[in-house]
């Protein structure tokens, strides 16, 4: 018999629509890419090699994407996950940034070696295969857009909460949006190598290859680099930040008890949802479910562990040495 308590709440299930989605998008993206490696080394152009070459890198970060959804829905019912699984894909995004990076070190590093060491282009040939993985590049995109409608407004005593979807970014699925930037990235560059290959073709400027190759990979370092703050954030629990922390002191101030917070900790736990461990010093006795009543116009509260001591240090619930009570609530993800 297993000593670790079964959880009350599965707070993440995984994503089956952004797994399907993903898986498509492997496959046509993995064709594309066999497709614009041959097609560079054989018309020789920078921009079309550099897009089939990071395109390489694309399909191995999105079947990273696939493989998180996979451990996510497979352990989302694992008791070892105390919140549930969805820090997986959110590492499965993280670890997609990275590879975005890799990437742009790689389109820089050979676009300066193509302006040093100069060749021949066969741009007819390139700019048709160009066209064809813009296209393709479009087609995955779209599906994998990450529609995410957010909002909820509620009125508790003289406490509104009004819709703050606005104020709670990055709500949607992270690791769909890694892989949904990896294919934007690929439609960017795809369109720079366009350009560059009828630049090319109509002006004779053969620079232009190599140079949108640069900024390619300027566009890729600056995506990737939102992605990593997103990512890296909700990892390492820097939420202190978020809008949340602020309504969850707003509630406490507009409070019919008054109440000090001694101590507050908020970390995400799901898309959407926040955990938080509270501490109030009062004059008055409180209870913990008093408190949670209070902070149920957060839905985005999923899990809330409420500690109610008195001013001085005695408990502020006499029947119990240091009264403590625990909220869990479907996320309705």
């Amino acid at each position: 018999m297993s000593d670790v308590p079964q959880q009350a709440t599965i707070f993440h299930q995984g994503n089956p629509a952004g797994e399907r989605k993903t898986r498509r998008v492997v496959a046509l993206t993995a064709a594309m890419m066999v497709l614009e490696i041959v097609a560079g080394l054989a018309f020789n152009s920078m921009a079309l090699l550099a897009d089939g070459i990071h395109m390489s890198s694309h399909a191995t970060a999105l079947g990273l994407s696939v493989l998180a959804y996979v451990f996510a829905r497979k352990y989302a019912h694992n008791p070892r996950f105390a919140f549930g699984t969805w820090k997986i894909e959110v590492l499965g995004g993280y670890t997609s940034a990275v590879l975005l990076v890799v990437v742009a070190l790689f389109m820089l590093y050979e676009s300066v070696l193509r302006i040093m060491t100069p060749a021949p282009i066969v741009y007819d040939d390139a700019i048709a295969v160009a066209f064809v993985g813009l296209l393709v590049n479009i087609t995955c995109a779209w599906w994998l857009k990450d529609d995410h409608h957010h909002g909820h407004g509620h009125g508790h005593g003289e406490h509104r909460h009004e819709d703050h979807h606005h104020d709670h970014p990055h709500h949607h699925d992270l690791n769909l949006r890694s892989a949904y930037l990896h294919v934007v990235a690929d439609a960017a560059t795809s369109v720079l190598a366009i350009v560059a290959l009828f630049g090319g073709k109509l002006w004779g400027a053969n620079w232009l290859d190599p140079t949108m190759g640069i900024v390619g990979a300027v566009l890729v370092s600056i995506w990737a680099y939102g992605l990593l703050r997103d990512t890296g954030r909700v990892l390492v629990d820097a939420e202190m930040n978020a809008p949340i922390v602020g309504e969850i002191m707003d509630v406490m101030r507009d409070a019919p008890v008054p109440v000090d917070v001694a101590d507050l900790r908020v970390w995400r736990v799901a898309k959407g949802t926040y955990a938080c461990t509270l501490k109030l010093v009062t004059e008055r006795a409180v209870s913990a479910g008093e408190v949670r009543a209070w902070l149920s116009v957060h839905e985005e509260l999923g899990h809330i562990t409420v500690e109610v001591q008195a001013r001085g240090g005695a408990p502020a619930d006499s029947q119990s040495p240091a009264r403590a009570d625990t909220m869990r609530a479907v996320t309705g993800e």
